[in-house]
């Protein structure tokens, strides 16, 4: 079964994905024609991505006549935030056991 952290991990794990979300984080509503003016790849490429991160939940399109203007959806990122706090404190934990281990040694 897969569960919101994965989809978000693999969708995100593509450079490109990634680059098109960072910029709609950075700089709000954009055009897939400025999106695509700055990517590196054709416009069909950017449109694909665009559906993948759509599909994700990463992003909202948003039509106006015959541009579609997308934007990020930051709240779709809950899973990845909740599973990275759950990891810190996992990790902290782990490490003040340590280092109670390693104060006990000394003594």
């Amino acid at each position: 079964m897969v569960n919101a952290q994965d989809v978000l991990f693999k969708t995100l794990a593509d450079p490109t994905r990634r680059a098109l979300f960072e910029r709609l984080c950075r700089e709000g509503e954009v055009t897939v024609t400025a999106l695509t003016s700055e990517a590196g790849v054709s416009q069909p490429v950017v449109s694909r991505h665009l559906g993948v991160l759509r599909q994700a939940g990463l992003v909202r399109g948003r039509q106006d006549g015959r541009q579609t203007h997308y934007s990020a959806d930051l709240s779709a990122l809950a899973p990845l935030a909740d599973w990275t706090k759950e990891m810190t404190g996992f990790w902290e934990n782990r490490l003040d056991r340590f280092e109670d281990l390693l104060k006990r040694m000394d003594q």
